[in-house]
Parts: structure tokens; C-alpha cells; sequence
């Protein structure tokens, strides 16, 4: 596995540490709790910046990780809460879940399953909510996937949200589809290699 990244594991687990102690308070359990899961959260990393298109994720062929890129610092801190959450260190993922939003003002909370490979860019005001999602998801500023009535969205593969775009409730959005800008679909399926923009349910689907 080749991750290339221009700060050391170390300084890494450290520099979240004191990020978390500037805003809660922090136990030597959840200290080692981070160390222990560092291995892990690498991995995950490294799986799914290897399938992002996107120039700064991958140079000269290798997945780079750049901690001071916030796109790729969100999605380093969301595996960590989320890896945590599934180990039932609820208050260790709700801090860091908590931490994600401060610094990058998006919502992602760390029991909502996102896939293996996933890219916010510019993530201000986005909210993903407990959907189904499919790899390779997409998302802009502003972005929202949320219920309606007890029901959430299944999202498939290859999805792209453009910025203002909203998905909510008993929804089913195909493969390889583009959202446009402010598009609000609620309650209404899309289906494979489409475009879709408009309002529910005057929605305006053009395909690929």
C-alpha cells in the first residue's frame, strides 16, 4: 500500500489530540483509543483517496494525504468518528464527529455509513444524513440528503451533488447521475445516467 503524506503518523495522532483538547475534554483511555485506531483509519484513507478524480488526491500516480487540505482532513476525521462509533466509543466518535463540524462546517454524523470512496468539495453548509450510499459519492457546498417521513434516500453509484442540491426522503437516485445546482428531490426516484434538476415533483431528467 503506497500513501504518500508529508507529516508523520506521530505528528498526525498528536495534532488531532490537541485539537481535541482545545475544545473538550480528553481522557489517556481515548488518547490510546486514537493510537489503537490509527491503523486503521489509514486504510480506509488510503481506499478511498486512490478513487477520487481529483488533482491534489492523487500525484504522480500515488494517493496522496494532505492534512492541512481540509477536503481530505474532513474525510480523515469522519473515518475516525465513524470507526469509533462502530466500536461503541460513542463519546470519543461524538467528539470528533463534533470537531469535523467545527472546522469545516459540515455535518456527517458518525453513525451515518458513507462508502469506501467519497469527495466534498468546498463542504461549507453541507448535511448527509442516514441514507444509503453508493461509491464514488459526490457532493458540493450546501448539499442536503435527508428523511421524510421515517424514509431515507438510497443513493447509488457514481452520484454527483452540485452545490444546493437537496435529496430527501422515499427517494431512489440510479447510477452515474448528475444533481444539479439547487435541485430539490424529494419522495421520487431517478434513474440510471441522467442529469436531473428542477423541483419536485417538477423535476426535468435529461439523459447521458
Amino acid at each position: 500500500m503506497k500513501l504518500s503524506c508529508n507529516t508523520e503518523k506521530d505528528q498526525l495522532i498528536e495534532m488531532l489530540i490537541r485539537q481535541l483538547s482545545n475544545f473538550f475534554i480528553i481522557s489517556e483511555k481515548e488518547i490510546d483509543i486514537l493510537w489503537k485506531e490509527f491503523d486503521q483509519v489509514w486504510l480506509r484513507l488510503y481506499k478511498c483517496i486512490k478513487l477520487v478524480d481529483n488533482k491534489y488526491f492523487i500525484i504522480d500516480g500515488i494517493p496522496v494525504i494532505n492534512p492541512y487540505h481540509s477536503g481530505q482532513y474532513l474525510i480523515y476525521l469522519y473515518f475516525y468518528s465513524n470507526i469509533c462509533s462502530s466500536n461503541n466509543e460513542k463519546q470519543l466518535a461524538d467528539k470528533i464527529y463534533y470537531l469535523n463540524k467545527i472546522m469545516h462546517s459540515c455535518d456527517i454524523y458518525h453513525e451515518v455509513s458513507l462508502p469506501e470512496s467519497f469527495f466534498l468539495e468546498h463542504p461549507v453548509g453541507t448535511v448527509l444524513g442516514r441514507a444509503k450510499y453508493g461509491n464514488r459519492f459526490f457532493a458540493m457546498q450546501n448539499c442536503t440528503i435527508g428523511g421524510n417521513k421515517g424514509h431515507y434516500p438510497i443513493i447509488g453509484n457514481n452520484v454527483r451533488l452540485y452545490s444546493g442540491a437537496k435529496v430527501l426522503g422515499n427517494s431512489i437516485i440510479g447510477d452515474n447521475v448528475t444533481v444539479a445546482a439547487n435541485t430539490y428531490i424529494k419522495d421520487t426516484n431517478i434513474p440510471d445516467n441522467a442529469t436531473v434538476f428542477g423541483t419536485s415533483p417538477h423535476l426535468t431528467i435529461k439523459y447521458l
